[in-house]
């Protein structure tokens, strides 16, 4: 197997534990928080800096996510499940930029 499938296929399996793994976090809300999406205050809040502006992540954004409701292993793991898909996100948008610069994956242009 090329380097590039076993790198693809590490990252699918890190993206399907996050999303379909056992956790404490139910599994929907750990998927609004991969896809930065849905998520009810102040979790959205906290998933949003940790997506958007992560060194702004707060001992108070923490705290405001466990007095909703949230254990400290439940807020962890919609942290993580958060990181992930912004770098899944990252991943694939630079995986297409390079099919696109090198015409690979494109009609009429040989791989």
């Amino acid at each position: 197997m090329p380097d590039e499938d076993v790198k693809r296929a590490a990252h699918r399996a890190l993206v399907d534990r996050v999303l379909k793994g056992e956790g404490r976090a139910p599994a929907d809300q750990r998927a609004r928080a991969f896809g930065n999406d849905g998520l009810a205050p102040p979790l959205d809040t906290l998933i949003g800096k940790v997506v958007d502006t992560p060194a702004q992540v707060t001992e108070a954004d923490l705290a405001a996510a466990k007095a909703s409701g949230c254990t400290e292993d439940q807020v962890f793991e919609l942290v993580v499940c958060a990181a992930v898909g912004q770098s899944d996100r990252l991943y694939e948008a630079g995986l297409a930029a390079l099919a696109e610069a090198t015409g690979e994956g494109r009609p009429g242009h040989a791989s």
